[in-house]
């Protein structure tokens, strides 16, 4: 695979109005996905927009349709809608391209650009790269004639979709009435969908992170900040709390005591949930190579198994392609329930973990801890040079580790996709053998770069 230049591990991004976050670029993505699928064949093609709130979304998405329309592309715009429901309205509208427009739980300063397929299924690297390598061309290249530049329409009714399809995904005959919840939309793009979806299931809710002006989108709220949710819950009194991040593809739960549950515990919740009514497919559970060792012993406990991929939702959901199943995700929050959406969806994750809430009768605090966790922990390392994972020393202290950890844990030592970091994480029984080892193999790393 080429070296990427723009493209990370999920779509592009960086700080807002500086290289690669510019209209410039923005305009360049626009006319290379604009040409590369024009030249399939002569039909009118469509490119469909979404966004979050952030104030440098009104930058860029005039930027992309500049770049779509000028290659003679028809556009659809949707205004603030989380991810999952750009992914979803790319497909049911029969779109070549859908573009989300977020840097997904980082602050305002930064934003970012990710596509989609026809399918709703985020593109895949090869035409990705090939978008990649079309948009270093001349800005005035294969443009289209003043009679066949593309058309854009805004689609009012996009929200109005979202929140019919979200609330599809809830068990029928199943109510949330007698409920009271508690949601953070972290100011960002479910500000409107996620409240309006639960009220109509029948919840009390309870909404904060709902007042988005440009500048707060995740600024001490939604996911990366539960603290905010809890406190929330608490205020209200609420039966449980849904914290989303900026563009509303993961979710972070908090029971009715404030006490905060992660994506593998989550995971455990619906997976169990799902195996005992005959609905899980694929014999178990997708998940990456971060997910506690809890979660994979009480999967195994169930004779259901956890299969794990690299970090990065899209390596989640090509396992799931591949082996047929229906769930997996992310530790972060990242939630995928394949039978109602082709990427990560916070609010409907939400809505399973709520009909088991229902269905029992039990308290959220009951429901949480569906396994005890596995002391786990990481340090990130900065280096300025080099690679050093390739050097001798680490290669030894490695080794070291996982001789130590052997039959009683695991190491996981890989460079961050987006930074100069390396990422030591060990899990085991034992929380000082898991510190010792994290610290010998961290300190062989610095000593390498």
């Amino acid at each position: 695979m080429g070296e990427r230049r723009y493209f990370g591990t999920d779509g592009i991004r960086g700080r807002a109005n500086t290289h690669p976050m510019t209209p410039e670029v923005a305009l360049r993505v626009g006319l290379a996905a604009g040409r590369l699928f024009m030249s399939a064949d002569s039909r009118r093609h469509l490119a469909v927009i979404g966004k979050d709130t952030r104030l440098s979304g009104y930058m860029i998405e005039p930027a992309l349709v500049a770049g779509f329309t000028s290659a003679g592309m028809d556009v659809r715009t949707f205004g603030p809608l989380p991810t999952p429901g750009v992914a979803m309205m790319t497909r049911s509208m029969r779109a070549d391209i859908g573009v989300m427009i977020s840097a997904s739980h980082n602050s305002f300063l930064d934003n970012g650009i990710k596509l989609f397929g026809p399918d709703g299924y985020k593109l895949s690297d090869t035409v990705e790269l090939k978008i990649e390598s079309m948009m270093d061309q001349a800005l005035d290249a294969d443009l289209a004639p003043p009679d066949a530049l593309g058309r854009v329409k805004r689609i009012d009714d996009s929200q109005a979709r979202y929140v019919e399809i979200a609330k599809a995904s809830f068990p029928k005959g199943l109510s949330l009435q007698g409920l009271r919840v508690a949601i953070d939309c972290a100011n960002g793009a479910g500000y409107r969908v996620a409240p309006t979806t639960l009220y109509e299931l029948g919840a009390e809710v309870c909404a904060v992170g709902v007042e988005p002006n440009g500048l707060n989108i995740n600024a001490d709220c939604g996911s990366t900040h539960p603290e905010t949710l809890a406190e929330a819950v608490k205020r209200y009194r609420a039966d449980i709390g849904i914290a989303l991040d900026g563009d509303a593809d993961r979710v972070i739960i908090c029971d009715e005591k404030g006490q905060v549950v992660d994506g593998d515990q989550i995971m455990a919740l619906v997976a169990l949930d799902w195996a005992k009514r005959g609905m899980l497919k694929g014999g178990g559970v997708v998940a990456t190579v971060m997910s506690n060792l809890g979660l994979e012993r009480l999967l195994n406990s169930h004779d259901l198994s956890l299969e794990r991929t690299k970090v990065g939702d899209r390596y989640v959901m090509e396992r799931m392609r591949e082996g047929g199943f229906n769930l997996g995700g992310e530790q972060s929050g990242h939630i995928i329930l394949h039978d109602h959406a082709t990427t990560g969806d916070g609010l409907m994750s939400a809505l399973q973990v709520l009909a088991v809430l229902v269905e029992s009768g039990k308290p959220m605090s009951e429901l949480a801890r569906q396994f005890e966790t596995v002391p786990q922990k990481l340090e990130n390392v900065r280096y300025t040079s080099g690679k050093p994972l390739e050097t001798a020393g680490v290669k030894a202290a490695i080794a070291d580790a996982e001789a130590r950890l052997a039959g009683v844990g695991r190491l996981l030592v890989r460079p961050s996709g987006t930074e100069k970091l390396i990422r030591v994480m060990a899990e085991g029984d034992d929380a000082k053998l898991v510190k010792s080892v994290v610290a010998d193999v961290a300190a062989a790393v610095k000593a390498a770069g």
